[in-house]
């Protein structure tokens, strides 16, 4: 795999996409990881995606990461339009509440939410699940089990709370979910429909669970 963030190699990869897609338009264009890249990203890759977008070959353009602070830096330097935040703003890590969705708000840069089963262990804290592509730490994975334990404690499934909590911050405009098998793809709308008490999140915040100040559905 090679990663290329040049600018030559962004216009190369987008027009051979143009060329798969049988378009000349492209919705969204992403930066995609470039944690180890951020010279080549800012100075090359973002650059001409901004021409592209100029040009209206690309409708809008972001960066899309599982970390927070490079997407915070991308908010301040850069004039972009969206981002994937895979990971760090779920019902189990709130890392990107405090600087990068408040700058996504004021910047008015859209927030799409990736990852929100964390890999796997919202969707079902048992050992062995995964958090950020590797075994989740027994730590990771006690708390997702508390999580759980109070969703249980309502009737309420795990997923269906990972799911919602995520919507519920202004900043972010859609969850992008994963899924496996056409029954996973089928059972989204019903746990996004899923009715939650507020006591729930109440609970959840009582117990340190979720950040006080993170927004949850009404």
């Amino acid at each position: 795999m090679v990663f290329d963030y040049s600018a030559d190699g962004v216009t190369r990869s987008i027009e051979e996409s143009l060329e798969r897609l049988g378009t000349g338009r492209i919705d969204i264009a992403f930066i995609h990881d470039p944690d180890d890249h951020w010279v080549a990203a800012i100075d090359g890759a973002y650059p001409a995606l901004h021409r592209l977008r100029e040009q209206g070959v690309v409708g809008a353009i972001g960066a899309g990461m599982n970390q927070s602070a490079m997407l915070a830096r991308f908010a301040r330097e850069t004039e972009m339009d969206v981002f994937l935040v895979a990971g760090r703003y779920t019902l189990l890590d709130q890392d990107a509440l405090p600087e990068l969705l408040p700058l996504c708000l004021e910047r008015g840069i859209s927030v799409l939410i990736g990852g929100a089963m964390n890999s796997g262990v919202l969707a079902n804290p048992r050992p062995g699940a995964h958090f950020d592509y590797a075994p989740a730490s027994p730590e990771v994975l006690d708390r997702a089990r508390r999580l759980g334990a109070t969703c249980d404690r309502h009737d309420i499934p795990l997923r269906a709370a990972a799911m919602q909590f995520p919507l519920a911050h202004p900043a972010v405009a859609g969850l992008i979910a994963g899924v496996r098998r056409i029954d996973h793809l089928e059972e989204y709308p019903t746990l996004m429909r899923r009715p939650i008490p507020t006591a729930l999140w109440d609970d959840l915040r009582a117990d340190g669970l979720i950040d006080a100040d993170a927004p949850t559905p009404a």
